[in-house]
């Protein structure tokens, strides 16, 4: 059975596992900083906001983790000290500041009333039995908002993309990429759904 609820209704003792899902969702983004998806974990458990991140868990276990936000609300709330800490001074650093740019920043594409749907992941040993589909639905059904948007998803994680298409999100920007070969993808896509 999959059940949904807001991070922070699972108490601190949940911070670690829900960063974990996080984490191992991220892993590919975050490969530079470290390869150790348990150092990362270590790294950001402080940092994420849990009264943003909404969690799915089959049998008690969070499976699936996504943040909602108008828009401008942030999600996570990054200190020096803790990325130093586990990534060391020089990737700490960077990271801090890569966190503060790419995670933090307000995008200009949002539509002004809208929700922001991010940070969609699943962990693996979850993944395909339906933990982000209903997480995702949950959040559309209950969540008082008519329009809903998807920042930022690579065009080459046709899982998300297909799984977006599936609720009824289509596609309303596209951003090209420079220096394809080395990012491992042409473009950023951005996904509305309106009810």
């Amino acid at each position: 059975m999959i059940t949904v609820t807001r991070a922070d209704n699972l108490g601190e003792d949940a911070r670690r596992r829900v960063t974990e899902v996080f984490t191992s969702g991220f892993a590919e983004d975050f490969a530079y900083f470290s390869k150790d998806t348990g150092k990362l974990t270590d790294a950001f458990a402080h940092m994420l906001l849990l009264d943003r991140f909404h969690v799915a868990r089959i049998d008690g276990e969070p499976a699936a983790v996504a943040t909602l936000t108008s828009g401008t609300e942030q999600c996570f709330a990054p200190k020096w000290a803790p990325l130093r800490k586990h990534l060391g001074l020089m990737r700490g650093t960077i990271c801090f500041f890569v966190v503060r740019k790419h995670f933090m920043a307000v995008s200009s594409t949002v539509p002004e009333g809208a929700a922001e749907i991010g940070f969609v992941a699943t962990a693996p040993e979850h993944q395909r039995r339906g933990a982000a589909t209903t997480l995702l639905r949950h959040l559309i059904t209950t969540s008082g908002f008519r329009t809903f948007v998807l920042e930022e998803i690579k065009d080459t994680n046709e899982g998300a993309l297909s799984l977006y298409r599936k609720l009824g999100f289509t596609e309303y920007h596209r951003v090209p990429q420079k220096h394809t070969g080395r990012v491992g993808f042409t473009a950023y896509v951005s996904m509305r759904l309106d009810l």
